[in-house]
């Protein structure tokens, strides 16, 4: 074990991105229960969910041109300055009783829009504050706030809150982010990731369009990131399909009631944050190697068990095992992509990744509705069943030991 540890400036960026993250998820839930509370149209309900995921199609791939042009730390603290007058402004709206779907649709856009560029800037600036040997800790850790934040504490809080005053969880939101500015406002040091962006150096201005392209076709140039990329992207489409169908499935087959639905994804979340606070020493022991291809058979086994089983334990437990492979993958995928990308191309080839997942995730919430009306509600968990049994075959060789600790030994360069 190596003496290098996490120093303040990381705990710094730990504490304001799980900050933001609690404030991000009371609105995500809140947001919902504003809306219900003012219609019962299923159309204006899930326009909703639409604005909140458009801004990761239409923003992550020029935020991350972005992110690698400017000072990330400042960038971040600008994003969370935006956001504290939108959600505030939302806030009073409500306490005055005036706020229309129109407004409440304009926040949940400004909120995602600077939530998928902070994001990016977040992860593009770990490796210029964490040694390399750390990687895996600190991405750990920050899945681990992020889990513990929005996955598990915002549900409840923001229900709570809710109740209490329907403007409060707003209120709260609009200081997570100012709180989140602040503590990266603490942070020392430049975090610019070109040479030529340095005072006294000459700037070389390009297009938006060749930088991202430039992203593109970097990423596309590295075989082992890239089948991670495209397997993610391919393994989320099934899994969001899978999840979107869930609360009929948790009805119907597993008998279950609201409350038995939401424990679901508290088993899934538990199992997330045990694996980011183990992420580290679990990656170590297993190998990243093992880490990965274990988990594919663990995506497989998920949707077989889902397709299957009446039994709500059962389950319950598959999806905590899920959570922890899914916190696992994340640390992996994370630490590789930081390790291999030259530090001027981490914003770009980052938001390329989010844009990839991001279109999964979309088309899947479209399909698994649209195939489970049509072919009946276990198709979309036999279908995911039979992707990740074929991505799996397809990928198992990419991840051999000697190339992934080939690319664990790499050292990354500049682009230019």
């Amino acid at each position: 074990m190596t003496g290098e540890r996490l120093d303040g400036r990381y705990a710094k960026l730990w504490a304001a991105s799980t900050t933001s993250a609690l404030g991000s998820g009371l609105a995500t839930v809140a947001a919902p229960l504003l809306i219900a509370s003012r219609t019962d149209e299923p159309l204006v309900v899930s326009g909703g969910f639409a604005v909140a995921w458009l801004p990761w199609l239409l923003f992550s791939l020029p935020g991350g041109v972005l992110v690698d042009r400017v000072d990330r730390r400042k960038l971040m603290i600008t994003l969370d300055w935006i956001r504290v007058p939108a959600v505030a402004l939302l806030a009073v709206a409500i306490t005055a009783g005036n706020v229309g779907i129109a407004l409440l649709y304009a926040v949940l856009f400004v909120i995602n829009a600077s939530e998928v560029v902070f994001r990016t800037a977040s992860g593009a600036m770990v490796p210029a504050i964490v040694p390399k040997a750390l990687l895996e800790r600190a991405n750990g850790r920050l899945y681990a706030g992020t889990t513990l934040a929005h996955g598990m504490l915002s549900g409840p809080l923001s229900g709570f809150l809710f109740g209490v005053a329907a403007s409060i969880p707003f209120y709260v939101n609009a200081g997570t982010y100012a709180v989140s500015a602040l503590l990266l406002g603490l942070i020392a040091g430049a975090y610019r990731s070109r040479p030529g962006d340095e005072p006294g150096e000459p700037v070389v201005r390009r297009s938006m369009r060749s930088d991202v392209a430039e992203g593109f076709r970097w990423l596309a140039g590295q075989r082992l990131l890239r089948t991670m990329v495209g397997l993610i992207g391919m393994l989320n489409l099934t899994l969001v399909a899978a999840t979107s169908v869930l609360v009929l499935l948790a009805k119907e087959r597993l008998q279950l009631g609201s409350v038995g639905y939401g424990l679901l994804f508290t088993c899934m979340a538990v199992g997330g944050l045990l694996g980011s606070v183990t992420g580290d020493r679990l990656i170590a022991w297993c190998t990243p190697t093992w880490t990965l291809r274990i988990g594919l058979l663990i995506e497989a086994a998920t949707h077989l068990v889902l397709a299957t089983s009446t039994n709500a334990p059962v389950v319950g437990v598959t999806l905590f095992l899920f959570g922890v492979h899914g916190a696992l993958w994340g640390i992996v995928a994370s630490s590789l992509r930081q390790r291999l990308t030259p530090p001027d191309m981490l914003g770009r080839v980052g938001s390329t990744s989010l844009f990839i997942i991001a279109g999964g995730n979309c088309v899947g919430a479209l399909l698994g509705g649209a195939v489970a009306s049509k072919f009946g509600l276990t198709t979309p968990y036999w279908a995911g069943f039979v992707v990740a049994v074929l991505v799996s075959a397809l990928t198992w060789r990419v991840f051999d030991r000697a190339v992934v600790s080939a690319a664990y030994a790499e050292e990354p360069t500049v682009s230019r």
